[in-house]
């Protein structure tokens, strides 16, 4: 297995290991999942890096990269919901979006065809990443390691957090229906 492809599988397990993290009833279980958070997402700017870069793209990286980032966001924005960081109806849309495109892709697979993603997407998955990075380093400003964050969050109006978390809903929607729209053609063979 090449590098690129370690990474998304290194993905994968740091996603368990957030979510078990976050759960942990210990004392700053928060600042540690949301640095666990950071290296997962920093390991899906790194992988297509470079495989791209080695011209080691494989089918496997173009399948489960994006299937590793979903279940990643996936996992927070559940856990932000739980928390009462987020509405419902957010995780709702972006799980739906999520749902959609991988159907897409599915279709497409059964067609002979591997769709990678596309700009529009990884545009949506940094916004994806800066919201999640938001509400954890909030939540763990509370906690020692981040509590030099503390007066900066205490000073942003709650407002900010709102825009930041309607921006990434809308390029969501907007990146499944752009996704949806250059593979529709897969719909009539379907």
């Amino acid at each position: 297995m090449n590098l690129p492809n370690q990474l998304t599988v290194a993905r994968l397990i740091l996603t368990a290991v957030f979510v078990v993290c976050f759960y942990l009833p210990v004392a700053h279980h928060i600042t540690v999942a949301a640095l666990v958070f950071g290296v997962a997402s920093i390991t899906d700017y790194f992988d297509g890096r470079i495989a791209r870069a080695r011209g080691i793209v494989t089918n496997f990286g173009k399948l489960f990269d994006p299937l590793a980032d979903k279940i990643l966001i996936a996992a927070a924005f559940i856990l932000l919901v739980e928390r009462g960081d987020l509405s419902a109806w957010v995780a709702v849309v972006v799980l739906a979006r999520e749902f959609f495109v991988t159907g897409i892709r599915l279709i497409a697979a059964g067609q002979g065809a591997i769709l990678m993603a596309e700009r529009l997407g990884k545009h949506k998955m940094l916004w994806q990443i800066i919201t999640v990075s938001w509400f954890l380093v909030k939540q763990a400003s509370d906690e020692t390691l981040f509590g030099f964050t503390k007066p900066f969050y205490e000073s942003v109006p709650g407002w900010v957090g709102d825009i930041i978390v309607y921006f990434t809903t809308l390029l969501t929607l907007v990146s499944g229906f752009s996704y949806f729209w250059k593979n529709r053609q897969l719909f009539n063979d379907a």
